[in-house]
């Protein structure tokens, strides 16, 4: 009888595992987790790899990684601050992350050191984000002194991510001493980045139609600076009409507490003109602010404004936390709707409940 040609192999017996303690990690570490001490002492290195998870834990939504990250930003408090903080917004099509490529490499050329945090649009529908920052910024993304980290909206403060600014004081320990922050450019978001950077970029686009006035006026008296972008080829001597006719505007708004007269400058990101200008004025904001105090000032105060919101969150959250209160908020919403009672009435129950 042919012996089969199938053999069953007795395999190679198991050896010892050359670390014994590897078990016993990997069980600590399952959520990949680690000590706040090993996250604190990482970032401060400048472990880009443990920056970044240490901004996944303040991002992420689970109660014990809040806890974790509160921790590791106490520890880090002390080395943070150092950091100009510039917030960039403008309407779609404006070209922001391809002014935001060109900006970021003149300003790493200065030795400097950037981090972007650009909040992608998320979806209403399908609570999807394209996070396609690091694509659009393919050269700076590259570039060993840069750090990029798209985050989804989330529909937080109307398209801003509400753990930016803890996000930014991970980067601030991490030794980036300039931070972009990018808006959606929607809304309310201009105002919840404005209030947490030190300078405020405003891009537009020259004969972008009267559709966007509303836009304009809701966010130009926020603005430190107008970059009148895409002023090239074809485009030029209309950029340098809008450099004017925003200039007269801006002479209408009322002075700034900072005694700051914004400024308006045309730039091209493709050829990469006018973009030492837009730095070299945010130098100038920076020393002047600083001299005149109104740069602390503006800090402590963004600082109060800060823990308000994180007041006023929790407080919301550790409400709904409570058994049956989501249920009992939405059937008194619906008889308030139906007009059976007044929306004060049905508040003053749901507290008293």
């Amino acid at each position: 009888m042919k012996e089969s040609a199938l053999k069953i192999s007795k395999g190679v017996e198991q050896v010892s595992s050359l670390n014994p303690n590897l078990k016993t990690n990997v069980s600590k570490n399952k959520k990949n987790v680690l000590k706040v001490d090993e996250y604190v002492q990482g970032i401060l290195k400048q472990d880009l790899l443990m920056l970044s998870k240490g901004i996944t834990l303040v991002e992420s939504n689970n109660h014990e990684h809040h806890l974790i990250a509160s921790e590791i930003i106490e520890k880090l408090l002390p080395y943070t601050g150092n950091s100009i903080r510039i917030g960039i917004t403008g309407v779609p099509g404006v070209g922001k992350s391809t002014f935001i490529e060109a900006f970021g490499e003149y300003i790493i050329s200065k030795n400097k050191k950037l981090a972007v945090l650009a909040i992608d649009p998320t979806s209403q529908r399908s609570h999807g984000s394209i996070l396609g920052d690091k694509t659009r910024m393919e050269n700076l993304s590259k570039n060993p002194h840069a750090y990029i980290r798209p985050s989804p909206a989330g529909g937080s403060l109307g398209g801003v991510a509400r753990k930016t600014r803890e996000t930014t004081l991970l980067c601030e320990a991490a030794g980036f001493d300039t931070i972009l922050i990018e808006t959606v450019g929607v809304g309310q978001s201009e105002t919840a980045v404005h209030s947490m950077v030190d300078f405020f970029l405003l891009l537009m686009l020259a004969g972008a139609g009267d559709e966007l006035q509303g836009i304009k006026r809701g966010i130009m008296e926020m603005a430190d600076m107008i970059a009148i972008n895409k002023a090239d080829g074809d485009n030029f001597h209309k950029a340098t009409g809008a450099k004017s006719e925003y200039s007269a505007a801006l002479h209408l708004f009322p002075p700034t507490a900072s005694n700051w007269i914004p400024k308006v400058l045309t730039c091209s990101s493709t050829e990469a003109t006018g973009i030492d200008q837009v730095w070299n004025h945010i130098e100038e904001y920076i020393q002047l602010t600083k001299e005149n105090g109104y740069y602390t000032r503006n800090r402590k105060e963004q600082t109060r404004y800060w823990f308000r919101e994180f007041l006023t969150e929790a407080i919301q959250d550790n409400f709904y936390a409570k058994p049956n209160r989501k249920e009992k908020a939405k059937s008194l919403e619906d008889r308030v709707v139906k007009g059976e009672i007044t929306s004060l009435t049905a508040i003053r129950e749901l507290m008293e409940s």
